[in-house]
């Protein structure tokens, strides 16, 4: 049986060096947060291929190990305990060094909601026991040894290496705080549900592959001529996004706009359940979230689902399939004659039988087709086409989305939001509108399953001709440089750099008064 000694020492242990474990997994908590608080994409993630956060845990356990083990012996002369505390502060001090060192590891920063700080009680409290398990274990069997070395060495070394189960602690963690977090979440959104349907407002759900947020934002500015207008903001389209909008502002409105998104089967019926649309915008399909669907049929039923639970109906083009008697683009509306510039979009707007000239400030040819989508909806509403049309034309960009800046005499394209391939085609023929020599920064395209490889290649081959491709990262970016070549691009014009940081870096040395720079698709940690 442990000494009380033996039980003293390893808790403090355990609760100081604990803390410090705590405080160098933080970059972890933001993975699972961006994970949707998924233990085992968590530790799926983990496991990929060049995961440079899994090779600096490793590079920290075998640093520790081997200081914990040369301050053990060169500290045993004082007996076991000293050796041991030796060990535990050089362990303490390397664990402070990596905690500095990459206190900026996530480019997406950790959200610190209610819900991260009920995880981080439970993760250091895990992380604590599992220390101080692991301590009393090895203190036990280097009493049952009884050599003075053997007893530094099996206290101080073994604990070194739990850097390398933080993401399992984690995931337990998470594991052991869903038995709360699901039913207050539940409670949560039933509480949202429940202010909806007492909300006389129409309802209006809104999804697809691509252009939610876009047709969400414009259909809101444009019915704002007319109605009072609630759309959730920015990209909060799932339950919890959703309730935490609605129960923080309630429902008081003529019309209620929700983006809805899924990411598997059952998420639309579950946001359908809450919100009740009778309204319906499906703004188009393409394999983007095959990766979690599993296949594209799959995507048509999910999206399907709201086309069916709803009264009325827009569809985009390659969702006309999904309800008959709806409005459908490019038989009841559409955009036509559009023409790109550098300053904008301008199109001919069909609705309602009648034809308008649009001329807008958004950038690309899906700004033409996302209005033209808001503008049906609005039709559908009651709105005028004329009134629609006049109310497009004060449309202003959606940051992040195509969004065209100037700096220093630099032309800017922020579509660091896209990850899809439709908008990533736009994107890069927005692009060579420039004059100057013409950059591209990307890290290519993600969650397309098995199709991943062939579009980051066709992505590749649509960049040839432009003056300088910067591929961020390692992980799609081999796809998209073969594609490029095979294409007949110049090998001199693409560059592979670790992380955007750098090709910012290679950008500031590079470009000049007139040049242009695409930004796209700036993909969360948790990809890269």
């Amino acid at each position: 049986m442990p000494t009380t000694e033996i039980l003293i020492s390893s808790a403090g242990y355990a609760v100081v060096l604990g803390f410090l474990l705590f405080l160098t997994a933080q970059p972890l908590m933001g993975i699972l947060q961006q994970e949707g608080y998924s233990g085992v994409a968590l530790v799926e993630w983990w496991f990929k291929k060049r995961n440079m956060l899994a090779k600096r845990f490793a590079l920290l356990c075998l640093c520790s190990a081997l200081i914990g083990a040369l301050l053990s012996l060169c500290f045993s002369f004082g007996g076991s305990g000293v050796s041991v505390m030796a060990a535990m502060a050089g362990y303490a001090v390397l664990l402070v060094v990596f905690v500095y060192a990459f206190r900026h590891a996530l480019k997406v920063p950790l959200k610190r909601t209610k819900r991260i700080l009920r995880l981080s009680a439970a993760f250091y409290l895990v992380i604590v026991l599992a220390f101080y398990a692991v301590e009393v274990l090895m203190s036990v069997a280097a009493t049952a040894i009884g050599h003075p070395l053997a007893e530094a060495l099996l206290c101080t070394v073994p604990v070194t290496f739990i850097p390398a189960l933080l993401p399992y602690l984690l995931a337990a963690a998470g594991a052991i705080m869903k038995l709360y977090e699901v039913p207050h979440t539940q409670k949560f959104v039933r509480r949202a549900a429940a202010t909806l349907k007492e909300s006389p407002c129409l309802k209006v759900g809104i999804t697809g592959s691509f252009g939610k947020t876009s047709v969400k934002q414009f259909a809101a500015a444009m019915l704002s001529e007319r109605f009072r207008v609630l759309a959730t903001p920015a990209s909060y389209n799932t339950p919890a996004g959703i309730a935490s909008f609605v129960n923080g502002q309630g429902a008081d409105c003529d019309v209620f706009l929700a983006e809805m998104g899924a990411r598997k089967r059952g998420d639309i019926k579950e946001l359908c359940d809450m919100v009740c649309p009778s309204v319906a915008v499906v703004t188009g399909i393409c394999p983007q979230h095959l990766e979690t669907f599993g296949s594209l049929d799959a995507i048509w039923a999910e999206k399907g689902v709201l086309a069916q639970r709803a009264e009325n109906v827009v569809l985009g083009r390659s969702a006309s399939d999904l309800k008959e008697n709806a409005l459908v683009e490019g038989r009841d509306f559409f955009a036509e004659n559009i023409s790109l510039t550098r300053e904008g979009t301008s199109f001919d707007l069909v609705l309602g039988g009648e034809r308008h000239a649009v001329r807008t400030r958004l950038m690309g040819r899906h700004a033409a087709e996302d209005v033209a989508l808001a503008g049906a909806l609005c039709y559908l509403l009651g709105m005028p086409p004329a009134d629609i049309a006049k109310a497009a034309e004060s449309l202003e960009p959606i940051p992040h989305r195509l969004a065209h800046l100037t700096e220093r005499g630099l032309d800017i394209l922020d579509d660091s939001y896209n990850s899809n391939v439709e908008g990533a085609k736009d994107a890069v023929e927005t692009l060579r509108l420039f004059g100057g020599k013409r950059y591209v920064v990307t890290p290519g395209l993600v969650e397309l399953g098995e199709l991943e490889e062939d579009a980051n290649a066709a992505l590749g081959a649509s960049l040839v001709g432009l003056d300088c491709i910067l591929l961020v990262g390692e992980t799609r970016v081999l796809a998209v440089r073969q594609g490029y070549l095979d294409a007949g691009g110049d090998e001199k014009a693409v560059q592979v750099v670790p992380d955007l940081e750098a090709a910012k870096a290679q950008l500031y040395e590079a470009l000049s008064p007139g040049d242009a720079v695409l930004f796209l698709n700036d993909l969360p940690d948790k990809y890269v």
